[in-house]
């Protein structure tokens, strides 16, 4: 998942943990503590109390999540799986070793298959199994025999032929995987499929790939460009429009409430006037209707504002903790109900990977028509959420059947992501989207002019997605990390870090690598000029590569990474501020390009006269 969001080293998920404890000051890698309650019982998980750490030296190297039943009645908690805890792991490194049957992950790690050897333990490349730490491959540091210490019994590696890899693949969201992201991940997507297949009677057997969207257009292409497979859509299309046997289409009721989209454009007014007045009236009519009615009106309760950028955001921020505060205090004057905010958060990337989940959580959490004393002697008890300001992070993932109003600041930028955002209020209950509209924006004064039409037909206008694995630029930034990749993890010849200086142009492994990506290239494209030139490339590549691994001088061995030892010379360089080299390879997909800071100096210095505006001659002008 990366290291910003889960420790990528059982040691530094040790470290994590004594932060949590408070033992000391927390790291800056990511949090293993990503279940806030146990998936079986339900009991709460506490970040200090119920994960622990059996580190790679003294134990087996494990990060342990127990549930939290602290009568021992859940088969997970400590009383009853005390060396195993729930079955799931965080840690990349535990991943690699203990090999889970199923892995959840983002596609940004697809960039570290060139630089991290492990990788190919996950396409079941392993060559050994201890009895203590788990799966073996070349990369993986790790003694062939232990001697019982530590309460620990006697272990030892026994040699393993490689495992079957994976058989299925499922891409949730498949529609965010486009435009740069989708370029570079159809790209990798030629290692990921090579290495997942396998022989079965001397013919090749492809993963099963399973998709998932609500907004797409041209899946056919996408998918082509992504996989090269053929589309089939599930559920198939049957006789009538409204039912498919697997689906059917209802008029909103009572008995099956629907989404009202409503929208809100004052011309003349500023933004933030209408935004003002807009929460206020949300959040004041909610708490009439919740103290007439109780319980029932408990999905209005939180209001879900979206955002398309971060300013404004932190603008609205700012007027909910003080204009919108003030008029709600207010409102009983007006003939609805007096009402104090008293949980305010947000959903945004600026929230740490422990933060998130608690956020979810409170998400979760209802209204209670009880009196307030009653409230305040619950203690520890956790506050439901009055209002969450979300940017289009809430847009995947979150799926709380509770909520059920949404106040958008803007039109979005995509019709897929104005579906996606919006959806993720009127699951359970009738479900209410006011958008508010900028009249100064051509945009949005375009979308309310058009309101009705637009959101009676919006998945008409569900955008095409474009991506293009094999174009210049992608082969610029990805080429040489995917044939690194293939040859580095096909098998253990070429997988320890020092190999990479071994290869060889008529090595079987290496000619495999070339052939699989220009066959990928031509399937892709379709076009015999572009099979060509990644040909072209890939040989050239290949020659850079070779001469790097002749160059012996002062006793120096090609590596894939530096390593400290003062020989051990990188054939792979990290992208930064300098130029862009032939085998310089992203560390995640996301960042494509390196973050340049602009200094603006509006102040003409006093020599550059080239700039200053010139006098006018003497003269007559018109």
């Amino acid at each position: 998942m990366g290291i910003k969001t889960t420790p990528n080293r059982t040691d530094d998920s040790e470290a994590v943990i004594d932060a949590l404890r408070g033992n000391r000051p927390p790291p800056s890698s990511g949090s293993p503590y990503q279940l806030t309650a146990c998936p079986w019982c339900g009991s709460a998980i506490d970040k200090g109390k119920h994960l622990s750490v059996s580190s790679v030296k003294k134990g087996t190297g494990r990060t342990l999540v127990h549930c939290g039943d602290a009568l021992g009645r859940c088969p997970f908690s400590k009383k009853q799986a005390k060396e195993e805890g729930l079955p799931i792991i965080v840690v990349d490194e535990e991943i690699y070793r203990r090999l889970p049957t199923l892995l959840i992950a983002t596609v940004d790690k697809f960039a570290q298959m060139p630089w991290k050897g492990e990788t190919q333990m996950l396409f079941g490349q392993v060559d050994g199994y201890c009895d203590r730490h788990g799966y073996r491959s070349p990369e993986v540091d790790d003694s062939n025999s232990h001697p019982a210490r530590y309460g620990l019994p006697k272990a030892k590696t026994q040699p393993m032929n490689p495992l079957r890899p994976p058989d299925l693949i499922i891409q949730d969201e498949l529609h965010l995987i486009s435009g740069p992201l989708g370029t570079l991940v159809g790209l990798y997507e030629t290692a990921i499929d090579r290495l997942a297949s396998w022989e079965v009677d001397g013919q090749r057997v492809r993963p099963k790939v399973i998709a998932s969207t609500a907004t797409i257009r041209q899946a056919k292409d996408q998918v082509h460009s992504l996989f090269v497979r053929k589309v089939q859509g599930l559920p198939p299309q049957g006789l009538e429009v409204g039912d498919n046997f697997f689906s059917r289409q209802r008029a909103p009721s009572e008995e099956h409430p629907g989404r009202r989209y409503l929208g809100i454009c004052a011309t003349g007014r500023r933004l933030k006037a209408a935004t003002i007045r807009t929460y206020t009236a949300i959040l004041a009519t909610a708490q009439s209707l919740f103290e007439e009615y109780g319980d029932r009106v408990d999905p209005w309760m939180t209001l879900v504002g979206y955002f398309n950028s971060m300013r404004e955001l932190g603008g609205t921020r700012r007027l909910v903790d003080d204009d919108i505060q003030q008029r709600l205090r207010k409102m009983d004057r007006r003939g609805l109900a007096r009402r104090q905010l008293r949980n305010i958060e947000e959903l945004t990337s600026r929230k740490s990977s422990t933060d998130i989940p608690l956020v979810l959580d409170q998400l979760e959490t209802s209204f209670e028509n009880q009196p307030e004393a009653a409230k305040e002697s619950k203690g520890k008890r956790r506050r439901p959420l009055d209002v969450l300001l979300a940017t289009n992070m809430i847009s995947v993932g979150v799926d709380v059947s509770r909520l059920a109003v949404m106040a958008v600041t803007g039109q979005p930028k995509t019709t897929a992501e104005y579906i996606q955002s919006t959806s993720r209020v009127g699951r359970r209950h009738p479900g209410l989207v006011i958008t508010i509209f900028n009249w100064a924006r051509p945009r949005d004064l375009s979308h309310y002019e058009r309101f009705e039409h637009y959101h009676a037909t919006f998945y008409q206008h569900v955008e095409s997605l474009s991506l293009t694995p094999f174009s210049s630029g992608a082969m610029d930034r990805g080429l040489s990390a995917l044939l690194v990749a293939l040859i580095r993890l096909a098998k253990s010849e070429f997988n320890l870090n020092n190999r990479a200086g071994r290869i060889r142009r008529d090595d079987p492994y290496v000619q495999d690598a070339v052939q699989t990506i220009v066959d990928r290239a031509w399937l892709v494209s379709g076009s015999s000029e572009v099979r060509d030139l990644v040909k072209k490339e890939l040989e050239s590549r290949l020659d850079y590569w070779l001469h790097e691994a002749e160059d012996t001088t002062g006793g120096k061995i090609l590596g894939y990474k530096t390593e400290k030892d003062g020989l051990t010379q990188g054939l792979l360089k990290s992208p930064g501020t300098l130029d862009w080299e032939r085998f310089t390879c992203l560390n995640s997909l996301r960042n494509v390009e390196p973050t340049i800071g602009l200094i603006l100096n509006d102040q003409v210095p006093d020599d550059d006269f080239s700039r200053a505006p010139r006098p006018m001659p003497a003269g007559n002008h018109e």
